[in-house]
């Protein structure tokens, strides 16, 4: 595998409580802590000299935000995209399928959910449990192309929040 192609997946930064406050999940934003949280992520993913073209999103308001954080503090100021598949109840199939719009990107960050992030990186590098993001995490896999087949990335790294954040000069 060459590995030509970086698909950098993100779970959302740390959001609101749900309940009584956000009676609409769909709009729950992140918290004050989330956004200040997630901005000294990026710049850990700055000091690692990750560049990246175009910031795909699940519609959400809490990845929405978490995609603006990221490609804000990103000296490659990627776009920012809308991205459906990547919302709560689609599959990791239609996720992967969807990319097929993207082909001619190498750099992409793919902000998402839990379960569906942990479902999709299981399926691109071929393990048959989900793997579990923290909110926050963000992980480095590559493929040949897009839209990438199952099981056929390379984990190249997955740091948690708490690492990233240690990166910050």
């Amino acid at each position: 595998m060459s590995g030509s192609i970086h698909l950098y997946l993100v779970r959302h930064a740390i959001a609101e409580e749900r309940g009584e406050n956000w009676p609409d999940d769909t709009k729950r934003p992140l918290s004050d802590e989330g956004r200040v949280r997630m901005a000294k992520q990026v710049a850990g993913l700055e000091s690692l000299e990750v560049r990246i073209e175009e910031v795909l999103t699940s519609p959400l308001v809490r990845t929405r935000q978490t995609a603006e954080i990221l490609a804000s503090g990103l000296s490659s100021r990627p776009k920012v995209t809308n991205f459906t598949a990547l919302a709560p109840g689609h599959s990791a199939k239609e996720m992967l399928s969807a990319l097929k719009d993207y082909a001619r990107r190498s750099r992409l960050a793919l902000v998402g959910h839990e379960p569906g992030l942990g479902d999709l990186m299981a399926a691109l590098i071929g393990t048959r449990r989900p793997i579990t993001f923290k909110k926050g995490g963000v992980a480095l896999v590559k493929v040949d192309r897009l839209p990438p087949e199952a099981g056929a990335a390379a984990l190249y790294w997955f740091l948690t929040p708490k690492v990233l954040r240690s990166l910050t000069p």
